[in-house]
């Protein structure tokens, strides 16, 4: 315990630097717009200290850590008087944060290979057996091992939501992160950043944002699980992804303008750099979510190796664009039924917030994002040769179904009929999380007098990530802090 304190210790330490009128400050650590990144210090910190003599840009980031802000001597004093105002309560609530998680978090560290780090496939079947009883097909059983790669603003927020309700429904045993709604995102996963993980441990379901490590996730699961992600086109997902995250990259903070997207995808390196801190968000994130290098272009050989690579280790890729018709597949392939795929559309957008980009301006994204895009064709191409493998006449008539009994539902629970903007939220367990400094994503309002029959699955249908994995027990100590300070500040 001595040592995870004199460390902690050490890494508030490694923030302090010198304000050019004099004084020692504290440097902020802004935290991304739905999680605290706490993971160690840039490099820019440790050349700093190697080369006094170092004259370090105004924003010297680290995708994978903690940022330093370095003023530059040309600052007059009441410009730092006043810039010191702004960052104590920052920092000062910030370390807090980093020593509380040092504390409750001094093991993350990689264990080491071996049998018993896995999890053993005959454990998991026993899990198994309850639920194959209440099976009504006689061709197959259902699938209740299954890790699902969340990517970022693919609609993966629906996924989860039906991922919870079968799990919760059949008493699977779920790895939930710690303290927080992801697994140390931006950082590899690692078993350590499980809830209570010990080698050797049986989970069913693995399904929090995560930076995808296969070697890593496969100690959780049985041999015979399936692994399912989804993909979205990466210029909606890139626009989307800008809209939420830009104000926690600070590169972007310079731009001007009405048009941020524009000016960004007009002249992207004036406001991106490869190390610099939460810049993955605004370049094929979808690699970066599978473990990738984000920062390789198209035509780099990788992207395919790494493409084919990613094939083998996953069962079904969904798209987006076709949540249906994916939601069909999934259906299939695990053996679910009908009312295990029921869903609402969760964390959309108004539709206000959405910018749309000219034929001009989606070829610059598509070129920004282009290993994204190969990515994304590649698996469009696999999607569709699974909906010819199914059929496309019974293809057509499951997507009606589903669509029939969603509307059922939606009539049965949804006060109006959709969804309303933030501020009309009535309860707030329906509320979802919103990107900093706004309130553009969407929820719904229970029907007061819903069938007390529907009444729980209505709730459970309707309730965002974050209040539902509370209501699954997990302690989300550190997001919620954030979440208050986020609310309060902006």
């Amino acid at each position: 315990m001595t040592t995870v304190i004199q460390r902690c210790v050490l890494q508030v330490q490694a923030t302090l630097h010198t304000c050019p009128c004099g004084r020692r400050i504290p440097l902020p650590l802004y935290p991304a717009a739905s999680k605290i990144p706490l993971l160690g210090w840039t490099n820019a910190i440790s050349r700093s200290r190697r080369e006094p003599n170092l004259t370090l840009t105004p924003l010297m980031l680290s995708s994978s850590g903690f940022f330093s802000v370095h003023i530059m001597s040309g600052i007059k004093a009441t410009k730092c008087k006043a810039l010191l105002r702004v960052l104590i309560p920052w920092v000062l609530l910030t370390n807090v944060m980093v020593a509380l998680y040092c504390l409750r978090n001094p093991n993350q560290v990689k264990l080491s290979d071996s049998q018993k780090d896995t999890c053993p496939l005959g454990v998991a079947k026993l899990q198994n057996k309850s639920l194959n009883k209440q099976s009504h097909s006689e061709e197959c059983s259902p699938k209740v091992n299954v890790m699902f790669m969340k990517t970022h603003k693919t609609a993966s927020s629906t996924i989860l939501n039906i991922l919870f309700r079968f799990g919760e429904k059949h008493k699977l045993r779920f790895a939930f992160p710690d303290g927080r709604n992801d697994f140390f995102y931006p950082s590899p996963f690692l078993c350590s950043q499980v809830k209570d993980y010990k080698p050797g441990e049986c989970f069913n379901i693995v399904c929090n944002h995560m930076r995808f490590d296969h070697q890593e996730v496969s100690k959780l699961l049985p041999p015979d699980s399936v692994y399912i992600t989804i993909l979205r086109d990466p210029v909606d997902l890139f626009e989307s992804s800008f809209h939420y995250y830009h104000k926690a990259v600070p590169l972007t903070w310079r731009i001007r303008g009405e048009n941020k997207l524009a000016v960004f995808l007009n002249n992207p390196w004036a406001f991106y750099g490869p190390e610099a801190f939460n810049s993955f968000y605004l370049k094929n994130l979808l690699f970066f979510d599978f473990g990738l290098d984000n920062n390789l272009e198209a035509d780099d050989p990788r992207v395919m190796t790494e493409i084919k690579n990613l094939s083998r280790r996953f069962h079904l890729v969904l798209i987006a664009e076709y949540f249906e018709e994916s939601l069909i597949l999934l259906k299939d392939l695990l053996c679910w039924t009908m009312e295990d795929i029921l869903y609402f559309k969760l964390n959309a957008r108004k539709s206000s917030s959405v910018s749309h980009l000219d034929a001009e301006m989606r070829a610059k994204a598509l070129q920004w994002n282009g290993a994204d895009w190969k990515l994304y064709q590649y698996f469009n191409g696999t999607f569709w040769a699974r909906v010819e493998a199914y059929g496309r006449e019974r293809m057509k008539q499951e997507v009606e179904e589903l669509r029939r009994r969603n509307a059922e539902m939606k009539d049965i629970c949804i006060e109006g009929g959709g969804a309303v903007e933030a501020q009309k939220i009535q309860n707030r367990r329906f509320l979802p999380w919103q990107p900093v400094g706004e309130s553009s994503i969407l929820g719904y309002n229970i029907k007061k007098d819903v069938d007390p029959r529907f009444r729980t699955v209505c709730e459970k249908m309707l309730t965002p990530e974050i209040q539902y994995l509370s209501e699954l027990g997990v302690n989300l100590w550190l997001t919620r802090l954030w979440g208050w300070l986020k609310d309060a500040i902006y």
